[in-house]
């Protein structure tokens, strides 16, 4: 190549900064390398040195892929086969319009707005332009709609949150771990789960700084192999009994931090009483909790003596564990065990919880375009600061249970009866409990709107598929989930491919043709620029917008790790907890008032559930099933990218004396089932597993073939389609059966 040539070459090419609006917690800044209007390379951050990098996982390396994906959606589709088959046509923008007006208005005016449906997810738009307020936004302005509650992923966590401290900011910055001494990973796998992009890096960190690190999970993890001095093996669903024990071992041995309790709390007088079997008659020993966990008596006081003495200390809850049927008792009695150690508020501690949110960006995703309110929802109680879920559930249905609604409507209970459903960034029929409930109530819908980039299990049962961007083809600022602390920008590296166009655009297309003026008074980029330096808290943190967009990424310098609680902690008198009582509530008068005891109880408790290791049901389906985040994909998003699946087979994952008792091989083509379905799967015979339980990766695509079998492997296929009492989505409680095909 002569110089001249290379100047030409040199000049076609340009480097665009960016990231991704996967539902992930990381949001990566990343290089897309453009030539020819098309990117050829990803590349990771560069701007900043080894320890602040944020270093982009294998999901945003496969990025390219998933852009150029042949099966991506390019153009308006029509459904002409039965729903669940798959079978459109393509059709123009102007006849979908068309077609999702003409079927809207009918369903207004015949059924009544309650008969909207707005079905919203992270998906594919985690991000400041997002989807579903764009057509809250819509559909507010024609009367109003239909829709959920409950966050599938925290949902449980929120509330334990919001009982025991008033806030669901309840992390620390990840480098704060470099002052602990004692790490404890509780169900918590963050080499698969991403919170904050460099959470493995600093957990790295502070092993080789001299912390201990012990990981508790039914599973070895990725994290327990990298990162972990001990692994804990326990038995799913039963975490809570294990922590009440470690209580009991500290008061007992009167090792926990009375002074701190005395000051902060309010109730650990009748969370003693429990403890000890004061209250019920059955002391919560280390005996007490092995016969529950299978977790030997002699590690649970171990490491209640560890916990209680070694300063500072770090417990980490997650959520997973807490989408469960006990699943707010779980994080209510981790943030219990680190108020005992006096752990809350310090540096090197943890306030536990699950959430891991710092109060950097907040309310980032609370500030989009504004949706106004929803006529369909006026009026009624006031559910500010009640825990009572059956006041949020009056105009609302909880999101683990919207399909049941679909199938049953009013007659059933529920507050509407569902015709017309638009789906927006998300694949609810995979993602949700009972993918085979939530197939029967799409066959039977009146009417279905899928915005998405492939045809997932989700977009089969649609009339109309609408075709959507990446964040390679759009303008948009997002932030991690709220660990940052840090924001990236999406440049527009590429023109939208084939005829998509983002959600803001559908929206405000639909709005422009029912009529409605003024629906986007501003640009993309006046939006953008608007939000950050006009926004109290991002305009002081993002002092240069055009600095932001040029950059990709906007590290907000902190002079210190950010320590949840630390106000409250240090100056109690001017800083009290957002609490009716103004501090730690281990006793909750607001969960007392709901007048509940044995499902709400006022003080941390472990409970029975349906489906535990205790349940009967165990003769028939004898293995618990977990779902964790694979490292492949979020969640159901990038499932098709081939060099992902290659990274990664999916697979359940078996212990070998489950195996044996069962004629498995490794490599073997098993079913998984209960009354709920079956699904087709390779078994991986591995010691990384505990006997008695069974794991397959969330995310895996529904697809029953002619006999009923789901050839994807979906574990929701599995799953129960309900909620705890906190309003967690009851993911990670099922039991099921493994056989060789």
């Amino acid at each position: 190549m002569n110089t001249d040539q290379a100047k030409s070459l040199d000049q076609e090419m340009k480097t665009v900064r960016t990231t991704t609006a996967f539902d992930c917690g990381g949001r990566c800044p990343l290089r897309l390398h453009v030539q020819e209007g098309r990117v050829f390379r990803v590349e990771g951050d560069d701007t900043a040195g080894p320890d602040e990098q944020l270093r982009a996982c294998l999901r945003c390396r496969a990025f390219r892929r998933y852009i150029y994906h042949p099966d991506r959606l390019l153009y308006p589709m029509k459904r002409i086969g039965p729903k669940g088959k798959g079978e459109f046509e393509r059709i123009s923008w102007d006849e979908a319009y068309q077609i999702i007006i003409e079927k809207l208005k009918y369903c207004i005016k015949t059924y009544g707005n309650s008969s909207i449906f707005l079905s919203t997810g992270g998906g594919y738009v985690a991000s400041l332009h997002s989807g579903g307020a764009a057509f809250a936004r819509l559909l507010n302005q024609l009367g109003g709609y239909s829709g959920s509650y409950g966050n599938v992923s925290s949902e449980g966590a929120v509330w334990a949150c919001l009982t025991h401290y008033g806030s669901v900011m309840v992390g620390h910055s990840r480098e704060d771990m470099l002052n602990s001494k004692l790490i404890i990973l509780w169900g918590w796998d963050p080499a698969r789960m991403i919170s904050g992009t460099n959470t493995m890096y600093h957990l790295i960190k502070a092993r080789e700084n001299g912390a201990r690190v012990v990981s508790i999970d039914p599973r070895y993890t990725d994290t327990a192999v990298v990162a972990s001095d001990e692994w804990i093996p326990i038995k799913p669903g039963t975490d809570t009994a294990m922590m009440i024990a470690m209580a009991y071992v500290m008061i007992r041995e009167n090792l926990q931090d009375q002074a701190f309790l005395d000051k902060y709390t309010i109730g650990f007088d009748r969370f003693k009483a429990y403890v000890l079997g004061e209250e019920d008659g059955e002391p919560k020993t280390p005996a007490w909790a092995e016969a529950i966990t299978a977790v030997p008596a002699s590690t649970i006081e171990r490491l209640a003596r560890e916990f209680a003495t070694t300063k500072p200390a770090c417990l980490l809850d997650c959520q997973g564990p807490a989408r469960s049927g006990i699943g707010e008792q779980y994080n209510r009695c981790a943030m219990t065990l680190t108020n005992m150690t006096g752990n809350t508020g310090r540096p090197g501690g943890s306030a536990a919880g699950g959430l891991m949110g710092i109060p950097v960006g907040h309310m980032f995703f609370g500030s989009r375009i504004p949706a106004g309110k929803n006529p369909v929802e006026a009026g009624g109680p006031s559910i500010r600061g009640t825990l009572d879920l059956k006041l949020r559930l009056v105009k609302r249905v909880h999101t683990n249970v919207m399909h049941d609604a679909m199938l049953k409507g009013k007659a059933g209970g529920y507050p509407f009866d569902i015709k017309f459903v638009f789906n927006i960034a998300n694949n609810h029929l995979n993602q949700l409990g009972n993918a085979n409930k939530a197939a029967r109530a799409y066959e039977q819908l009146e009417f279905m709107v899928v915005n998405d980039l492939f045809m997932t299990p989700t977009a089969r049962y649609a009339d109309i598929i609408l075709p959507v961007t990446t964040s390679a083809e759009r303008n948009d600022t997002t932030r991690p989930w709220p660990s940052g602390p840090y924001y990236t920008f999406m440049n527009q590296a590429i023109e939208p491919l084939g005829e998509c166009k983002s959600d803001l655009d559908i929206a405000a297309d639909l709005a422009e043709r029912m009529g409605i003026k003024n629906f986007r008074p501003m640009s993309d980029d006046e939006y953008l620029r608007n939000f950050i330096e006009k926004n109290p808290e991002t305009g002081k943190e993002i002092p240069d917008y055009e600095k932001f967009k040029a950059q990709g990424v906007h590290r907000v310098k902190l002079k210190e790790p950010i320590v949840a609680f630390k106000a409250q902690i240090e100056d109690p008198e001017n800083n009290p907890f957002p609490t009716p009582s103004g501090k730690i509530e281990i006793f909750s008068q607001r969960a007392a008032d709901i007048g509940d005891p044995e499902n709400i109880p006022p003080i941390p408790k472990y409970r029975r559930v349906k489906e535990d290791r205790f349940d009967p049901l165990i003769e028939k389906y004898p293995l618990q099933m977990l779902s964790p985040h694979p490292r492949t994909r979020t969640h159901s998003t990038m499932f098709k990218v081939e060099w992902l699946q290659e990274v990664e087979p999916h697979r359940a994952w078996i212990n070998p004396v489950d195996a044996e008792a069962r004629g498995i091989k490794n490599g073997d083509e098993i079913h998984v089932f209960n009354d709920r379905g079956k699904i087709a799967i390779e078994a991986w015979v591995t010691n990384r597993i505990i006997p008695g339980v069974i794991s397959v990766t969330e995310g895996a695509w529904y697809d029953p073939d002619e006999k009923g079998v789901d050839r994807g492997g979906c574990p929701n296929t599995l799953t129960l389609d309900e909620y705890s009492p906190g309003g967690a989505a009851v993911l990670k409680t099922v039991l099921v059966e493994a056989k060789k095909v």
